[in-house]
Parts: C-alpha cells; structure tokens; sequence
C-alpha cells in the first residue's frame, strides 16, 4: 500500500527547508541532502527511511513512531511505511527531526573549528 503523491508532497515539504538539497538515492527513490550529510530518504509514494542517533531511533521505535530500517534494523536508521493519509505529515515531521539533528551537529561542528 501506498500514498498518491507522497514522495512530491515530501520532497516539497523538506527541500523547503535552509540548505536541503535533492539527489538520486544509490538504492533507488530520492535523497535529501545537507552538503554531503544524509537527512533521509524516500522510496516512491511507501516507505522512508531515516538515519538518527541510535538513542533517538531507540526512543522513536519505542513510542510506535518509526520500525528498524527493513534492511540494516541494529543501526540507527530507522524506516517508515507510507501506509494512509496521515503518514504524509508524520514522514514530514521525522525528517524534520533528522534535519534539526544535523544542523546541530553542523554548527557543533563549525565551533570546534573555529576555536
């Protein structure tokens, strides 16, 4: 089961965001990209896949809010399927998730460098 126009409406949604690119994903689908750094990535209108800290994807899965990645389940990306309307904004919010992850650890990042 899928979403009709999901992957445009959630490309729309997160490429809207300061700095967020999109690129073919290696595996197939579309990925979105702060510089090099992943934020996530979709297949078609069914499922999205997600990287996160392993305590953050951890907490996610606990709360019913994401599954293990279908492929890699001990790591911290995390998968989410496409399944009703509704998914559309809850897949929005976890990249959005993803996203403010990575622009912390980027200016984290740009303080050490700096010091």
């Amino acid at each position: 089961m899928s979403v009709k126009g999901a992957q445009i409406r959630i490309t729309q949604a997160v490429t809207s965001w300061a700095g967020v690119t999109v690129q073919p994903h290696r595996f197939g689908g579309v990925e979105y990209v702060i510089g090099k750094r992943e934020v996530g990535h979709i297949h078609g209108d069914h499922m999205v896949d997600i990287p996160f800290p392993k305590k953050v994807r951890d907490a996610l899965v606990t709360a019913g809010r994401a599954q293990p990645h279908h492929l890699l389940p001990e790591t911290g990306w995390i998968s989410f399927y496409l399944r009703q309307e509704e998914d559309v904004e809850k897949a929005i919010a976890l990249f959005r998730e993803s996203y403010e992850i990575a622009q912390k650890q980027k200016t984290k990042k740009l303080e050490v460098q700096n010091d």
